[in-house]
């Protein structure tokens, strides 16, 4: 009898019912450990985290961080300016919580770039790559740039982290979508880097109170050491299978998943780190019982678990609205920020910023908030999209505000500036490109660490940007 056979024979006599739900290797996609690179650090080094969180739809910066009270009415709007707790900024009146936050944050207020349709928009700030075609659908292609995420989770990472760490970078609650499309906005996973670096997606409803991640928890009858001396016998049984020259790169691949994702299930059934339900009422009430808010929560725990890059995507009740879903204010854009988007916002985003604070984790933790784009900044102004409203504001790429705290940057500051009318950049362009340089740097990876592009069949730097100095 053949050695495989031999092995696929006992395999599926003894071991059928070790072996792990598929959807733990669609949800891990981990890389076969010879085309893994990490950083090398110092073992003493403490963990750095990023937390990117994205407004998905485009928030108005006119009408949210960068106020312009002096302007015409039709550019103003009808919200006003609110004092900070650092004297000479101000934000929108409707985050009066964040304000006093404002000694944590910088307001990066000269973010640019040129695409104005939301996929190839998003796909900029998730990716920090110019868009390489024409603004001609939101839908996710093979050809997009590997995401941020993806990158992360290839090359981040403390290299001295334990066995069954969780993955470098985790993305919640959702891959973002337009109801209605068979794809995903464009810019989020490997792509042309490979669809096996798409970042761990913890995918669900964080405000459900059984909700958990599926296939993370053992059945009830198996215990972590049990599951253990399950693995260790399966190792036991790896002598009698294919030789490394008979292994096809997918089998390597598909045996670097087992590992990764049994390790994993061990390490968060140990942990609990994924399990909300361990946090306390009044934290959780903190928050917000919100998707954001509760998704905010997790990225904390996350944080303190030594993820490297955790991405929190907008998520609401309002994906059925086919004009203005999310933070895409065609429509009624005033009321739709004052009683829909600002009181969730305000209450997770200040919430979470102190409670880093606290914890003592804000410096090592770099938080970045922004949408793909702002808004016009005249009211009813059609710049691409017809169906938008008198009463809305159009998509605008040409200067919008991005949020940034923690790790290192300096708060209590404005950086750059945009025209009277917040149209365009005034000073300190800063690009989506410069913006992932800003994460890689503070997560110690090398910026110009290559990958292979399977799209151009050549090899790609992780990021052509500059870091932005806002120590």
């Amino acid at each position: 009898m053949a050695t495989g056979q031999r092995r696929r024979d006992v395999l599926r006599a003894g071991l059928g019912v070790f072996a792990l739900q598929s959807v733990w290797l669609n949800q891990l996609k981990v890389a076969a450990a010879s085309q893994r690179s990490r950083p090398s650090t110092n073992a003493h080094e403490k963990a750095r985290s990023c937390v990117f969180i994205f407004l998905f739809g485009g928030p108005s910066h006119v009408d949210l961080w960068d106020l312009k009270p002096d302007a015409p009415a039709e550019i103003r709007g009808d919200f006003l300016p609110i004092e900070t707790n650092v004297p000479g900024i101000q934000i929108g009146e409707h985050l009066p919580l964040l304000a006093q936050q404002m000694d944590k944050l910088c307001l990066l207020r000269s973010m640019t770039h040129r695409m104005p349709v939301h996929g190839p928009a998003c796909s900029e700030i998730y990716s920090g790559r110019p868009y390489f075609g024409a603004p001609v659908t939101d839908q996710a292609r093979e050809e997009d740039w590997p995401s941020i995420a993806s990158l992360v989770y290839r090359f981040g990472g403390l290299a001295d982290r334990e066995a069954g760490r969780l993955p470098h970078s985790i993305v919640l609650p959702w891959y973002t979508q337009f109801v209605g499309q068979d794809r995903r906005i464009a810019g989020q996973t490997g792509a042309r880097m490979g669809e096996q670096f798409n970042p761990f997606l913890v995918e669900g409803n964080l405000t459900d109170p059984d909700f958990h991640v599926r296939g993370m928890q053992l059945p009830g009858e198996v215990s972590v050491s049990r599951f253990a001396r399950r693995r260790a016998l399966r190792g036991q049984l790896e002598p009698l299978g294919l030789t490394e020259t008979q292994q096809t790169f997918q089998t390597r691949v598909a045996e670097s998943n087992f590992d990764a994702a049994a390790a994993l299930v061990e390490r968060t059934e140990a942990a609990g780190v994924l399990d909300l339900s361990r946090e306390p009422d009044s934290a959780r009430d903190h928050y917000g019982r919100t998707r954001f808010g509760q998704s905010l929560l997790m990225a904390r725990r996350l944080v303190e678990a030594n993820v490297s890059l955790i991405t929190v995507n907008w998520d609401d009740d309002h994906k059925d609205d086919k004009v203005s879903p999310h933070w895409d204010t065609h429509v009624e854009n005033f009321p739709k920020l004052k009683d829909r988007l600002c009181p969730v916002f305000d209450r997770a985003i200040s919430t979470f910023l102190a409670d880093l604070g606290q914890r003592g984790l804000l410096e090592s933790t770099l938080v970045v908030a922004l949408g793909e784009f702002g808004r016009s900044p005249k009211i009813g102004l059609v710049t691409q999209n017809g169906m938008t409203k008198k009463t809305g504001r159009d998509h605008w790429p040409h200067a919008f505000t991005a949020l940034v705290a923690g790790g290192g940057v300096r708060g209590g500051q404005v950086y750059g500036a945009t025209t009277k009318n917040g149209g365009y950049v005034a000073d300190s362009p800063v690009t989506p490109a410069d913006l992932a340089a800003t994460v890689f740097r503070h997560l110690g990876i090398d910026a110009s660490t290559a990958y292979h592009d399977h799209f151009l069949q050549t090899r790609q730097p992780l990021t052509t940007g500059r870091p932005v100095e806002l120590g």
